[in-house]
């Protein structure tokens, strides 16, 4: 395994992106990481902190085939997937395909749209296939949802169905930058222009070769236990209505991998569990009565650091 082909491609792909989007060089990396794992980005913010743009400039720089959906109350499930129409040059029924058969989709504000239309994502996400009018549809192979939306209390919302929450591989949240770099940015020239001007900085045998190879990153017994202990940790606290489920658990077992392959290891250490493991859990856990989603995510941090971390046992 090459460790250094790892380390390249994120530098590339990070420093790109940080020309549009200063300061946020984790995000761009948490996003890197849900990615190369397969699994699909969900992007929690007030509205005006660069999500959608932070969305667009990952697409440019990975040079992908990119489509947006901006999803509103009257949005329908056939303006998403498609639809059949009769041709009469034809004379026969044809499938014309919507904004999902792309690379790459932005489904920006995704919890403005009905929770009906919010299900159509769910068979693509986890299945990379789409059915309409009982055929069925395969998807790119390299399929990828970067979903935005507003906090619940937003006026016009509907929140997201738990299924389809939890097939979002990482939950993340861009926040308000430092006052410096935010100076830099109102400063400078149009953001449109900026994205406009770049370039693809990696090639499809970088990305396929990645894809193809982070899994060969070595995880311990130790590790592997230590993530346990965190999934179970999360189950047994009375103040979750449910924990973490097994499809949580490789989803931290597979972003500590790509992790560790991005800071230049073939092995993991628990630093790179615990740091991917806030952006991965927090969204899975079915809160109970009175528990905001702040309030979990607070609780998770708890949990992490009580967890005894397996090299402080040696």
């Amino acid at each position: 395994m090459n460790t250094d082909l790892f380390v390249a491609y994120r530098n590339k792909v990070v420093t790109n992106c940080a020309q549009v989007i200063s300061g946020k060089d984790d995000v761009i990396l948490l996003l890197l990481i849900s990615f190369t794992c397969g699994g699909h980005v969900l992007i929690e913010d007030v509205p005006g902190t660069g999500k959608t743009m932070l969305l667009r400039t990952f697409a440019k720089t990975m040079g992908s085939n990119f489509k947006r959906i901006q999803f509103t109350p009257d949005l329908l499930p056939s303006d998403i997937t498609g639809i059949t129409y009769y041709d009469q040059k034809r004379s026969d029924f044809v499938f014309r395909p919507g904004p999902l058969f792309a690379d790459m989709v932005l489904a920006d504000e995704i919890n403005r749209a009905t929770p009906r239309t919010q299900s159509v994502l769910l068979e693509a996400m986890e299945e990379q296939q789409i059915t309409v009018d009982g055929e069925t549809h395969t998807l790119h192979e390299r399929f990828f949802v970067m979903a935005t939306q507003n906090p619940l209390e937003s006026y016009g919302t509907f929140p997201l169905p738990e299924a389809q929450t939890d097939r979002f591989f990482m939950r993340l949240s861009m926040g308000y930058m430092e006052r410096a770099q935010e100076m830099a940015v109102i400063g400078r020239e149009n953001t449109v222009d900026i994205i406009h001007a770049l370039t693809q900085t990696v090639t499809s045998d970088e990305v396929e070769t990645v894809h193809s190879t982070y899994r060969q990153v070595l995880v311990s017994e130790e590790i592997n236990g230590y993530i346990m202990d965190i999934v179970q940790a999360t189950r047994s606290e009375s103040r979750f209505m449910m924990g973490v489920s097994t499809r949580g658990a490789i989803a931290l077992y597979r972003a500590a991998q790509a992790c560790a392959a991005y800071n230049g290891r073939d092995y993991c250490i628990p630093e790179d569990v615990r740091f991917v493991a806030p952006y991965v859990l927090a969204h899975r856990l079915g809160l109970g009565s009175g528990v905001t989603r702040a309030d979990a995510t607070q609780l998770l941090a708890q949990i992490i650091d009580r967890v005894i971390v397996p090299l402080e046992n040696e």
